[in-house]
């Protein structure tokens, strides 16, 4: 008896051992919300004016570009198609950056091309442009890799509600500019409200064991039609003073680089333990 366990013991010992600690079964794409917070840049390209009049694009208003900051929120299924609501801010890169202001507005400047503040002095005013963008939408990724299906080319299309505006600073040191007073700049701030749409191309990485590993780069390319609001404007390089009765295209890309954090600690594998 005891020979015959002891012939087992060496029969088992030759055979090689195949046996693993786990084993990958399979590859899980995840599920998941995912916020994103994104910096980047955007530049205008020539829009077109329905109403013939100059100057009225934000590519004529403004000098680009523009910075952009983003807040996102995405949902993702195991499909790797996701439903995305997102909200942008823009701002002029320079942060003086209406174009031709004392052609635009030469109502209140001097012969020599300075405003006059109430203490006699000579004004000190920025002006630049602020626009903002409410979307929602659909993206896919296309996955390049077989051990990181969440990763890939990303595809996405979005659309909404966009406002754009100048908004200006005084430097109080100087003095106040009354013709710019807060009951008066409307009438030079070129508020526009409209529908924006925006596709996207770009490249997403989601890490498989790391939370706060996870970005996205993406070129956006949006299409904006506008409607101004103001009931009177004055913009003497346009001809206007009264209401703004036209319709602008606009059309704006750039690059936005995004962070963005997962809600869920599972990891792309599945392993079987035994």
């Amino acid at each position: 008896m005891k020979h015959s366990i002891l012939a087992v013991m060496v029969i088992v010992m030759m055979v090689p051992t195949v046996l693993r600690g786990q084993e990958k079964v399979g590859i899980d794409t995840l599920q998941c919300n995912i916020v994103g917070f994104s910096f980047g840049a955007v530049t205008p390209f020539t829009g077109s004016n329905s109403g013939g009049l100059p100057g009225g694009t934000m590519k004529d208003l403004y000098e680009g570009p523009y910075l952009n900051f983003a807040l996102e929120w995405a949902y993702k299924f195991k499909s790797n198609w996701m439903l995305t609501v997102d909200g942008d801010l823009w701002f002029g890169y320079n942060s003086d950056n209406l174009k031709l202001r004392a052609e635009r507005m030469g109502d209140i400047y001097t012969s020599q091309g300075y405003l006059m503040s109430m203490g006699g002095s000579d004004g000190v005013v920025t002006l630049y442009n602020r626009g903002f963008a409410a979307r929602a939408g659909v993206a896919k990724i296309i996955s390049l890799f077989k051990k990181n299906p969440d990763s890939g080319i990303l595809l996405k299309l979005s659309g909404g509600w966009f406002m754009q505006k100048t908004v200006q600073t005084q430097d109080m040191n100087e003095g106040q500019v009354p013709q710019l007073g807060e009951k008066m700049f409307p009438l030079y701030d070129h508020l526009r409200n409209g529908m924006i749409l925006t596709e996207s191309v770009g490249f997403i990485f989601m890490s498989n064991r790391h939370t706060y590993v996870n970005f996205k780069v993406t070129f956006d390319l949006s299409e904006c039609i506008s409607w101004p609001t103001r009931p009177y404007i004055i913009d003497n390089v346009m001809g206007l003073n009264g209401k703004d009765k036209n319709t602008y295209f606009d059309l704006m890309g750039g690059v936005k680089l995004s962070w963005m954090f997962p809600f869920t600690g599972k990891t792309s594998y599945d392993y079987y333990y035994y």
